[in-house]
């Protein structure tokens, strides 16, 4: 992590905290006032608004990462930034990380040094507190149970389960911050670290899903039983599925373009011609690969699922229209 002399690690983050919340709160601002308000200079924002790039919440695909728009930044030295709005929610707790927490602030503190040594205990006592001699206090820091404790869908699911039903869901993804009905034929539930998994053949989507309980708005279970009823659970603990709906988006890269390696996961990459690389990414939103496109133009081509590249040359039609209805010329 690169900063300026005088700058620590810890000192970035917690600019970078306090960053992105002064942002929001002004839709846009120029670079040196950004650099002003924080005590640094312009040339550390921008290392910070980088940094960015690389920071989102789980489980990290390209629609879950913060959005700086960089044209902006290099070009008329103004921030804007998008896709971090979930920063100005109230942090949520699971009953195993506030335990975590806890016990690392406890084992902290004893090999702190004596100017930490009370932030560290003063924290401490108001986790303890809020948990409570049970932990049943724990909701005043807007702890939440996890799925598996809490969630009213559960006992739906297990009933379908049960009984070999179909069930009508409503999934939210919050990478497009839409929600979807979706028919499913459930196969069983899995716990994944502290969080529970529907696994099922999704005939809404025709394949098969992992849906995460804590994003089952509602569950209802149908009379009509599963298409195929000896249909086994799939073991989802090895890490290789994703919770959301995704799609394998295939992107030639010109030089020019090969910060979106460094910035965004790749699943793989392979050399293409003429210096070129060709990288595979899982993303949940088309709208997400053509607002890249068009910021990567001309040094990016969209080489698969074939239907995002025709709606991408569409997309990419009518926004030259506009400039062309403007009067602007762009030979």
């Amino acid at each position: 992590m690169s900063t300026q002399p005088g700058d620590t690690a810890p000192d970035q983050v917690a600019r970078l905290l306090a960053l992105v919340p002064y942002l929001l709160a002004r839709g846009e601002v120029r670079l040196d006032d950004a650099a002003a308000h924080f005590g640094t200079d312009a040339d550390q924002i921008e290392r910070d608004l980088r940094l960015l790039f690389m920071t989102g919440v789980s489980p990290g695909l390209p629609g879950d990462l913060i959005e700086v728009d960089l044209e902006a930044l290099e070009g008329d030295r103004i921030i804007r930034v998008d896709n971090a709005d979930y920063l100005a929610r109230p942090v949520r707790f699971s009953p195993a990380e506030a335990t975590s927490l806890v016990v690392a602030l406890r084992t902290m503190v004893e090999a702190a040094p004596e100017e930490a040594r009370d932030v560290i205990e003063r924290t401490l006592t108001k986790l303890e507190q809020a948990a409570g001699q049970d932990g049943e206090g724990l909701l005043r820091l807007h702890v939440t149970p996890t799925p598996l404790e809490a969630s009213a869908v559960v006992p739906v699911l297990e009933a379908a389960l049960a009984h070999g039903r179909q069930v009508e869901i409503t999934y939210y993804v919050p990478s497009r911050d839409q929600e979807s009905q979706r028919l499913v034929d459930p196969r069983g539930l899995a716990r994944v670290e502290d969080l529970l998994y529907l696994d099922a053949w999704c005939h809404t989507a025709q394949g098969d899903r992992a849906f995460r309980v804590d994003r089952i708005l509602s569950a209802r279970e149908l009379d009509t039983p599963v298409a195929d009823p000896g249909a086994r659970a799939r073991d989802l603990t090895g890490g290789w599925f994703t919770d959301a709906e995704t799609t394998t988006v295939t992107l030639r890269l010109a030089p020019p373009a090969r910060w979106v390696v460094e910035y965004y996961q790749v699943t793989a990459q392979r050399p293409g011609p003429d210096g070129t690389i060709d990288v595979d990414l899982e993303v949940a939103s088309e709208q997400w690969v053509q607002s890249l496109l068009l910021r990567l133009a001309p040094h990016a081509t969209l080489l698969a699922p074939a239907h995002f590249a025709d709606a991408f040359t569409a997309a990419a039609r009518a926004t030259l229209n506009l400039y062309e209805d403007d009067g602007v010329d762009l030979s």
